[in-house]
């Protein structure tokens, strides 16, 4: 059964070998393909042509970036978004390389897991009525890859990636329509990292007031 990104390729192959879009994978797993369609943020190689029978359909780019041509956006703004998280392992020391690797139970890995699987397929960012009208909100995806990151066991750098994330446009800018989450491909869930961390920020915000002189 064809794919709504299968109908694309029948079209630039057969009919307009001038339409541009994004597409690496076919498989759901690298994100590049995400589109626009019928006003949903969708993964194209992942929608299925006959769930949207009888049509119309229409395809276009995602919401929220500007349009470089046809089908492609720019996505450079929701990436260097990403960037100023801070997403790898930051540590106050390190030990040295004689001493191992820093291990990890499966139970540890289990409680950041699902923040990891995200594939920057963008869907969130163009689903998010948050970013679309404040173009300086960091996003879900961003917020979302930072608390895979708190999570981590082997990770010190919470605090670093606290100072910009509760910042005005950043987890405090989500309004939890929830968007993010339902059209997530992923199911990282980014609506729930954003409420956890808005809990660790308020606990955050009365240690500081409370204890000034110690260590948050």
């Amino acid at each position: 059964e064809w794919m709504v990104l299968d109908g694309l390729n029948h079209i630039k192959d057969e009919l307009d070998g001038t339409l541009s879009y994004r597409w690496a994978c076919r498989m759901g797993v690298c994100g590049s393909c995400g589109m626009m369609v019928n006003g949903r943020p969708v993964l194209t190689c992942a929608t299925y042509l006959e769930s949207l029978l009888p049509g119309p359909i229409r395809v276009e780019p995602l919401t929220g970036f500007p349009v470089i041509r046809d089908l492609v956006g720019d996505i450079t703004d929701s990436m260097e978004k990403l960037s100023a998280v801070k997403p790898w392992i930051i540590r106050d020391t390190e030990k040295p390389l004689e001493e191992g690797e820093y291990l990890q139970t499966p139970e540890e890995l289990a409680e950041y897991k699902q923040y990891s699987m995200c594939i920057n397929c963008m869907l969130c960012y163009a689903a998010c009525p948050v970013y679309r009208i404040d173009p300086d909100f960091i996003g879900p995806a961003a917020i979302a890859l930072a608390q895979r990151y708190n999570m981590d066991s082997r990770d010190e750098g919470m605090q670093e990636r606290m100072d910009v994330l509760s910042q005005h446009e950043g987890i405090w800018g989500c309004t939890l329509v929830g968007e993010c989450s339902e059209v997530c491909p992923k199911n990282v869930d980014p609506a729930g990292a954003i409420q956890r961390y808005k809990v660790s920020a308020t606990v955050d915000f009365f240690k500081s007031v409370l204890m000034p002189w110690g260590e948050r």
